[in-house]
């Protein structure tokens, strides 16, 4: 079988050795060759060629095989040598382990099962008929199957003398749970991996029903020591995996097993950074008893606040580069620059920049959790926070790095992952892998490793580095932080940065933030923080040209998160998000206000090509639906807290393109509009779902269930114009399609007006409500039919009949900006007919008019400003006032209501802008008419909506009264309403 040719020669005599071993082993027991019992699919000049790299490759392999012939030819026959694991699933693990009937027969056929599986398993390596990913895969399946069926096998034996653990609180039998850590928890096994275990059981309690009584833990315990003596023990057949448990909860001296409580506890006081850390791989790998399934889910979720923080954590940076210090020291004092886990470029540097990320925000996004960093690699570039390409060369070269470690851990089953430095040792390494010479696989080796270190120095690469500041400017600025630079020596310095006018000012405020309550209470560690962030913060409001009330805008944030300083950890770590939010504290007291009262916003400023570049609405729906798709419909609460995040995220961004001048006016307004209708959308959905879930769905008149909500939601007002802006609330009506005597079909059942009714109520509910992040909309309802005294949802026919024979004419114009936003197409359908029959009527309009006239007047009287003057003078409330903003929309609503029966095409739209182009197109008004009320429509809006993010009122004083514009509105005003022709 030995072919030479097939091997390198500094490799042919110890292969030729290990052949002639084997060779006299299948003699002596009397077998065949394994040539002889191959699969039909596999030729003998394929397995030769195999047969000779995996017995040149791997010494393990050779010796095993040859005190064991039987087990390749069993390999062969079987064809499991060529197929993957997909098609074995270890049944004859399970079957092989069923039948034993002691510690001793268990303990053997472990290892000799363990034998057959790493034979396998390194010889598809070897021969590349499985890749990197799919080893550890089958590596870490066959460590779960031996962990599980050994937990089941020893806990059933220990049942008769002790009995069945039992929980003290709940009466019911406890299972126990093991968690795989690291590479076993991320099914990324090597082929000589030790596994990282963690034991757990729900409650404490005693055990029934056995000769003698334990309670919980020493039964537990027993039963983990069991396990690991079975599977770590060596013996003349070697070992199954190396166990080690430093990882549970304090370590070494800590107990083996542990309760849910005990580790909750625990990890909520005492868990430390690296064990964080740890944990993001952490996963049940095997669970045995009554209910071990759910148990399993429910330790997952009590351990995932420990992992994931719901803030974003830039705090862990900082950890890890100490950690990577520790590793590089390390790897320097024991001469390990050659080991391709540890070494500078290598697998650990891969694994941490996956960590950093997970850590940093797996707490808001779920997609994070995965444990592979083979699945997390793409996912990082995909959503920009890699660099393009930067994903891809650290996927390639962590394949690359894993089949090097395979390489050099198949040879004789060692657990190291250090290159050889034998010339022997290095030919073979480079063969295994495809290369010609070391030297060609060396420069290969090389290429990626500067690779990973160049993008790992990326990720947590000191902030200081990129600061505008020198070391000797940051240094004055710690000096003015820290009091010791003051008086007119403080003046003078900040006067040169800038300062001039505000030198007091700023020192006035640097004092007030360092004397404030709550920052004098601060623990030391977050002391640290502030101390590393005001220094830096006071470099970059001088760089960026700011004034002393940008940092006044900006201390109410600093006070908010004094008690929460990862945030402080946020913009240290990065300068980037640091200018960001000086830049727009400056431009705005509302962004200002935003992230002082929802520091989590702060995560914006993070990427300026997304906070200045808005999405559409598609993409608006396409981001809400990831970051809801892992909430069940009835944790009603993560839905809500997820929607307002998604608001308040969105809002921030369209108000930082604001003040930049990134968007204009209109588009604005369309970003606005389009978060509420997304949102909307979403919570018409889930307050569906939710209804349904506890009362059934609605049935029509054949009597099947509706399958969606027959149910609209209408936007009147500023949403229904696209019109909304900073601030604005929801003028809502609710209508509804159902059959009147249908009844829903769940185990609660309602009448179908019932159903919808309330879940109008609980569309409200959901966009009302006051969570700590405040609430999601404030809604309006008064405009539906009878207003406050109305029912909250009404049937479209009673819509329809309320609208034609009892609406006033306000409630008409109203009607002009209502718009479907949510709901059931062909519903929204029908409302749009009714809608343009009622614009469309005969109006007299003389009536008309002075209903118009009159209602104007009323809301001049009590909203207006009256033409009071101030100290400055004259005032304009910019909406209220004669020539403002009402007066325009007024005039519009009218020219519908009067026009509409002989021009239709004037109910088609319901935002004020393209109504007055349908009214020029029709010739009702002139081009000149329409030009003039457009251009002062869109100035008075864009003025409002500086104001609004300056937190100003919308009332106009000193020089800028808008006297021509409104003179332009007063006398279209008169040409239309007061004395038409």
């Amino acid at each position: 079988m030995f072919d030479e040719k097939q091997v390198p020669a500094p490799l042919q005599e110890a292969a030729r050795k290990r052949f002639d071993a084997f060779a006299e082993s299948l003699k002596s027991s009397e077998l065949s060759g394994p040539e002889s019992q191959l699969p039909d699919d596999v030729t003998p000049e394929d397995f030769a060629e195999q047969i000779n790299r995996a017995f040149a490759a791997s010494d393990y392999i050779a010796k095993t095989c040859t005190q064991r012939p039987e087990l390749l030819l069993e390999l062969v026959e079987s064809g499991e040598l060529f197929r993957p694991l997909e098609d074995l699933e270890y049944s004859g693990l399970k079957e092989a382990l069923a039948g034993c009937e002691s510690d001793s027969d268990l303990d053997l056929e472990l290892r000799r099962q363990r034998q057959r599986a790493m034979v396998r398993i390194i010889w598809r390596d070897l021969n590349r008929l499985a890749d990197m990913r799919t080893i550890t895969n089958e590596l870490s399946r066959f460590a779960e199957a031996a962990i599980q069926y050994t937990l089941d096998w020893h806990f059933e034996q220990m049942k008769p003398r002790w009995g069945v653990p039992m929980g003290s609180e709940s009466g019911t039998e406890q299972p126990m749970i093991v968690l795989g850590m690291g590479k076993l928890g991320a099914r990324e096994l090597n082929v000589s991996s030790d596994i990282d275990l963690i034991f757990a059981f729900p409650e404490t309690g005693q055990t029934e029903g056995g000769k003698r009584s334990l309670d919980n833990q020493e039964f537990f315990t027993r039963l983990g020591q069991r396990l690991i003596k079975s599977l770590d023990a060596p013996s003349a057949e070697g070992f199954v995996f190396r166990v080690d448990m430093r990882l549970r909860p304090y370590g070494d001296s800590g107990a083996l097993v542990s309760s849910y409580d005990a580790m909750e506890e625990y990890y909520q006081s005492q868990g430390r950074d690296w064990e964080r850390y740890a944990m993001i791989k952490a996963r049940p790998v095997a669970a045995s008893g009554v209910g071990a399934d759910a148990a399993a889910d429910e330790l997952m979720v009590l351990l995932r606040p420990f992992t994931y923080r719901q803030y974003i954590d830039f705090s862990v940076i900082d950890s890890l580069r100490s950690m990577k210090g520790l590793i590089s020291r390390q790897v320097q004092r024991r001469g390990m620059s050659q080991d391709v886990k540890l070494g500078e470029g290598g697998i650990r540097e891969i694994e941490f920049v996956v960590q950093v990320f997970q850590l940093i925000r797996g707490g808001r996004d779920p997609r994070l959790r995965e444990r592979q960093v083979c699945e997390l690699l793409p996912l990082l570039e995909q959503e920009d926070f890699l660099p393009e390409g930067s994903g891809e060369t650290l996927l390639r070269a962590y394949e690359f790095l894993r089949n090097t470690e395979h390489a050099i851990q198949g040879y004789q089953d060692r657990q190291t992952q250090a290159l050889p430095s034998d010339d022997e040792g290095r030919r073979r390494i480079a063969w295994v892998l495809g290369y010609d010479d070391w030297e060609a696989f060396e420069a290969e080796l090389n290429a990626h490793r500067e690779r990973v270190s160049a993008e790992f120095k990326a990720v947590i690469a000191d902030p200081d580095a990129d600061q505008g500041a020198t070391d000797e400017e940051l240094e004055a600025w710690v000096a003015l932080w820290e009091g010791s630079l003051e008086g007119d020596e403080a003046g003078k310095w900040l006067a040169q940065q800038g300062f001039k006018q505000d030198a007091d000012r700023v020192l006035s405020l640097v004092k007030s933030v360092r004397e404030n309550r709550q920052v004098m209470s601060m623990q030391a560690s977050s002391r640290d923080r502030l101390d590393a962030f005001m220094p830096r913060l006071l470099a970059m409001l001088a760089e960026n040209e700011a004034d002393g009330e940008a940092l006044a805008r900006i201390e109410p944030l600093v006070e908010s998160v004094a008690r929460r300083s990862a945030y402080l950890v946020l913009m240290v770590e990065n300068p980037v998000a640091m200018q960001q939010l000086v830049r727009l504290c400056a431009a705005s007291p509302w962004i200002a206000d935003e992230l002082a009262r929802f520091p989590a916003l702060l995560d914006e400023l993070l990427t300026p090509e997304s906070l200045y570049a808005p999405p559409d609405i598609d993409e608006l729906r396409d981001e809400l639906r990831r970051d809801v798709l892992r909430l069940p419909w009835d944790d009603l609460e993560g839905h809500m807290d997820t929607l307002r995040y998604f608001r308040s995220a969105h809002a921030l961004r369209v108000a930082a393109s604001e003040v930049t001048g990134a968007l204009p006016l209109m588009k604005v307004s369309d970003y606005l509009t389009h978060i509420a209708e997304v949102i909307l959308e979403h919570v018409l959905q889930l307050a569906w779902e939710q209804l349904v879930l506890r009362h059934g769905r609605p049935t029509g008149a054949d009597g099947e269930p509706e399958q969606a909500p027959n149910f609209i939601i209408v936007g009147y007002g500023k949403l229904g114009g696209i019109e909304l802006s900073h601030g604005s609330d929801l003028d809502l009506v609710f209508v509804y399609d159902a059959d009147p005597e249908g009844r829903t079909d769940g185990e609660k059942p309602l009448d179908n007006t019932l159903f919808y009714t309330r879940l109008g109520q609980r569309i409200i509910h959901i966009l009302n409500s006051r969570m700590p992040s405040g609430k999601l909309y404030e809604v309006d309802m008064r405009l539906r039919p009878n207003g406050e005294a109305g029912m909250l949802a009404n049937s479209l026919a009673a819509f329809e009949k309320y609208q034609l024979n009892d609406a006033w004419t306000w409630e008409h114009q109203a009607l002009v900006r209502a718009r479907v936003v949510a709901g059931h197409d062909q519903l929204a359908r029908d409302f749009n007919r009714v809608r343009r029959e009622v614009l469309c009527q005969h109006r007299d309009a003389e009536p008309l008019r002075e209903e118009v006239l009159k209602m104007r007047e009323k809301m001049r009287e009590h909203l207006g400003s009256q033409s009071k003057s101030s100290e400055k003078g004259e005032v304009f409330n910019l909406k209220q006032d004669a020539g403002g903003i009402v007066d325009i929309e007024f005039m519009v609503q009218y020219a519908v209501l009067a026009w509409a029966e002989q021009e239709p095409a004037l109910t088609e739209y319901t935002d004020n802008i393209r109504i007055l182009g349908a009214l020029e197109q029709s010739g009702r008004l002139s081009a000149e008419s329409v030009a003039q009320l457009i251009e002062v429509y869109k100035t008075y809006r864009s003025t409002g909506h500086r104001l609004a993010l300056q937190r100003q009122e919308a009332v106009l004083e000193g020089e800028e009264l808008f006297v021509d514009e409104r003179n332009r509105v007063t006398g279209l005003w008169r040409q239309l309403i007061e004395s038409p022709q």
